[in-house]
């Protein structure tokens, strides 16, 4: 009803009575009035006149509502310790395809290797939940076409030079300003869910945790809508996984990557390697050349540029 309140709201442009709220709506003016009071509590400046209500602006939220052709998988959150831990149960429960679970803010927000993500508010953070119909072993070809979709989005949304680091990371020049993590589940070799968990730099501050970190406000001088830049993702990366052959994922992302021919070491829970990185092979796995010229397939680990 809030959603629908507020379209009919941003419809009319101009005041617009409760009576006529209530008619078009098919509830009582009581119930417009409870809504409306409710949604100038959660940030809507909404000018109440003895002729009826005018939107003068809105906030930056990411209720349900606002995406009105995914409200019913989409779970909103002020705070919670972790979008993937959320996303996790509800996977497990037989969520449908593409759930999304987002958060204003995260208590333990998770990047590899058990690193924490710093998510504070003004940030974007959120997990998709995803069921392909592929075999486990090209899973990783997912996470690659997430990276892809949403540096593709950034650089058209807001023409900037937005760039790919193995394993999916996107960066400014030499700055973060995303980070991806991903959890799957398989019975019988096939994917039973795919978790992609997504942090991006909005209008937070990461610097005082990262040094090496950047945000689209520090780059851009201005505040940025964070769920237009949600809804827009959201909607590429469904028709990408609707329409997209995943054999091609890998070629499409090298188009934008900055890890490729440069040297790298790579950290992973037990080892480290070095070398050149020469290519990343069909199914995401980095290859390197080593020191005495043989080279190293890298399936996983914390890549850092030399």
């Amino acid at each position: 009803m809030k959603g629908q309140i507020l379209n009919q709201l941003r419809d009319a442009k101009a005041v617009i009575s409760g009576e006529e709220l209530s008619s078009k709506l098919g509830v009582s003016r009581v119930t417009v009035w409870k809504h409306i009071q409710k949604l100038k509590e959660f940030g809507y400046h909404i000018d109440a006149t003895p002729k009826g209500y005018r939107l003068i602006s809105d906030p930056d939220v990411l209720f349900p509502w606002e995406f009105p052709q995914r409200e019913s998988k989409l779970h909103y959150f002020d705070k919670v310790s972790s979008t993937m831990d959320i996303a996790r149960d509800l996977a497990r429960k037989k969520c449908p395809d593409f759930t999304v679970v987002v958060a204003g803010e995260q208590t333990k927000g998770r990047g590899r290797l058990k690193r924490t993500w710093l998510s504070s508010p003004g940030g974007l953070y959120f997990t998709v939940v995803l069921r392909p119909q592929i075999p486990a072993v090209i899973c990783a070809r997912v996470n690659f076409a997430a990276a892809l979709v949403l540096v593709r989005t950034l650089r058209r949304m807001f023409a900037i030079e937005a760039m790919v680091k193995w394993p999916n990371d996107i960066l400014i020049g030499d700055r973060k300003l995303v980070g991806m993590l991903s959890e799957m589940e398989a019975e019988a070799d096939m994917v039973t869910f795919i978790n992609i968990g997504v942090g991006i730099n909005v209008n937070n501050d990461p610097t005082h945790g990262e040094v090496k970190a950047s945000s689209l406000k520090k780059i851009l001088g201005r505040n940025v809508a964070r769920k237009s830049l949600l809804s827009e993702f959201l909607d590429e990366f469904e028709k990408y996984m609707i329409y997209a052959a995943l054999d091609d994922v890998i070629s499409e992302w090298k188009q934008y990557a900055l890890t490729l021919n440069r040297h790298v070491r790579i950290v992973t829970a037990g080892r480290t390697f070095q070398g050149l990185a020469v290519d990343v092979d069909e199914n995401g796995a980095l290859v390197l050349k080593l020191a005495d010229g043989t080279n190293q397939k890298v399936i996983y680990g914390d890549c850092f540029h030399q």
